[in-house]
């Protein structure tokens, strides 16, 4: 009996071969020219009865060779679309491909970049060397050398060795660790760790982008009205009002009622009210305190809305020119 470590290349060939159906046999042969059929159909007469050892070094050979070819990007939607209608018929293949097309899928590996090298050493800790391998060359060169250091001395060398022989990245390994990514940190930090964007950092860039709400906003709200609602309201938060400078917290204070600025500050603690205070008299500001204190217990909802009404006139304020977010205290800012 042939030793399993001295296995041919055309006799593991052979037991891949037999370890597909018919038809997935049929496929691969048609795809050989006429030697190598030759070959491989003499080889798989001549064989004996194939056992476990056999089949286990014919895969491991398959790997060894999978590890360095490339798989080309090229033509590989065109072939799925057709192996799928093959498999399923038309209209399911089409409705599978609309879930699955390559333009929709969740780029994790985007996200590891911005993850500490500690926490990525955990993640991939465990995973083949290859996968490893694949993962440092896509990322900058410093995160992945704070990475190859973090992880086991016994593996880096088997690492290195990898990314000096790898040449070109195939878009298979790329998708295939990109779902590794996206299994390991669905696992430690939930789901949410995979969701970027939304609301409140839309609400933010907006903050941040002069000129650019009054382009955008109104186009938002055409297209997507609640959508625009929930932007509007990360755009206007309380702790913006928070962060006014004395000038402009004493024009909101100004249109604001008593009974309604208590309210909001019953929800804050002392120190968060300070810029508050900061924008009254020292005699103005005792008052409150008082009126603070003796007006006992009141629900979080009553906050709320008291806050809310603040954070509206702040915003009727700021559309008017009369205050500015973030300016940073320039009186040229105010009127």
């Amino acid at each position: 009996m042939i030793e399993t470590s001295v296995l041919s290349e055309a006799e593991r060939a052979s037991v891949i071969l037999m370890l597909l159906d018919d038809d997935e046999a049929a496929n691969i042969l048609g795809r050989l020219d006429p030697d190598h059929l030759e070959l491989v159909g003499r080889t798989m007469c001549e064989m004996e009865d194939v056992g476990p050892a056999w089949v286990s070094s014919a895969i491991a050979g398959f790997i060894e060779h999978a590890e360095v070819e490339l798989l080309p990007v090229q033509g590989r939607f065109t072939r799925l679309r057709t192996v799928m209608t093959q498999a399923v018929g038309e209209v399911k293949a089409q409705s599978l491909l609309e879930r699955i097309a390559p333009d929709t899928r969740s780029q994790t590996i985007d996200l590891a970049r911005w993850l500490a090298p500690p926490v990525l050493v955990q993640l991939v800790k465990d995973e083949h060397p290859q996968a490893v391998a694949v993962l440092l060359l896509l990322l900058e060169p410093e995160q992945a050398a704070q990475i190859l250091a973090g992880l086991p001395e016994a593996v880096q060398p088997t690492i290195v060795e990898r990314i000096a022989r790898l040449g070109p990245v195939s878009a298979h390994a790329v998708a295939m660790l990109n779902d590794i990514l996206a299994d390991r940190i669905g696992r430690q930090f939930g789901e949410k760790a995979l969701k970027m964007g939304g609301a409140r950092e839309a609400a933010d860039l907006i903050n941040q982008a002069a000129g650019v709400e009054q382009v955008v906003m109104p186009e938002i709200t055409r297209i997507n009205a609640p959508l625009a609602q929930l932007i509007e309201a990360e755009m206007f938060k309380f702790d913006m009002i928070l962060a006014l400078e004395p000038l402009p917290m004493g024009r909101l204070l100004r249109d604001i009622e008593s009974e309604v600025l208590i309210d909001a500050l019953k929800g804050l603690e002392e120190d968060q009210r300070g810029p508050i205070f900061a924008a009254m008299s020292e005699r103005a500001a005792d008052g409150v305190r008082d009126e603070i204190e003796s007006r006992g217990r009141i629900k979080r909802k009553d906050v709320e809305a008291a806050q809310q009404r603040m954070i509206d006139e702040a915003r009727k304020l700021a559309e008017q020119g009369e205050i500015s977010f973030g300016s940073g205290g320039d009186e040229g800012d105010y009127v």
